[in-house]
């Protein structure tokens, strides 16, 4: 099956925000579990699973109307590491009292034209946008786990929640894709 792949996905209405207080039963992230020192190996563990799936067959093909196709969901981890590089930026420059801007997810996919990218040119920018995070993230010491940043909707996060929630988007979506 392979739903239309031009048309946006229906907007996300579930507050994902829980992932930094309890576990995810649908993938298993555990944010008690996740140490600050170890979150740039965390993401960097994602890069060689995120460049095995762009290397499969049928990377278009959505398997249900309303979910992404794997070079969707690829494309917007990809873009996830951008996002959250300005965020953890912010973060640290505005000394915890930063205002995200905000990212419609959808609006990316539809005017990214994720699912005609070039899988290879997405596997290069995953793993380049992934380090430059994934050193970001290397680079914060102490009390700067502690800082805190809003997104328009109102909610607050560390930079230790933030984190969290970062990975487990990027290990969460390797779920979905099986």
């Amino acid at each position: 099956m392979n739903p239309d792949a031009s048309t946006p996905t229906p907007l996300e209405t579930r507050d994902w925000t829980f992932v930094v207080r309890q576990p995810c039963a649908e993938c298993g992230f555990n944010p008690a579990r996740l140490r600050s020192a170890d979150v740039p190996r965390r993401i960097l563990t994602t890069i060689d699973p995120w460049s095995a799936v762009l290397a499969r067959p049928a990377l278009t093909a959505r398997p249900t109307q309303g979910v992404w196709s794997p070079l969707e969901y690829a494309c917007h981890v990809r873009d996830v590491c951008g996002t959250f590089t300005a965020r953890l930026a912010l973060i640290l420059a505005s000394a915890g009292d930063a205002q995200f801007a905000d990212w419609d997810q959808n609006s990316a996919q539809v005017e990214g034209r994720y699912n005609d990218s070039d899988p290879a040119a997405v596997a290069a920018q995953y793993r380049a946008a992934a380090t430059t995070l994934a050193n970001k993230f290397a680079g914060v010491l102490g009390t700067q786990w502690d800082l805190e940043g809003r997104r328009g909707d109102g909610a607050v996060f560390t930079t230790r929640t933030l984190a969290a929630y970062l990975v487990h988007d990027l290990e969460h979506h390797l779920v979905d894709i099986g």
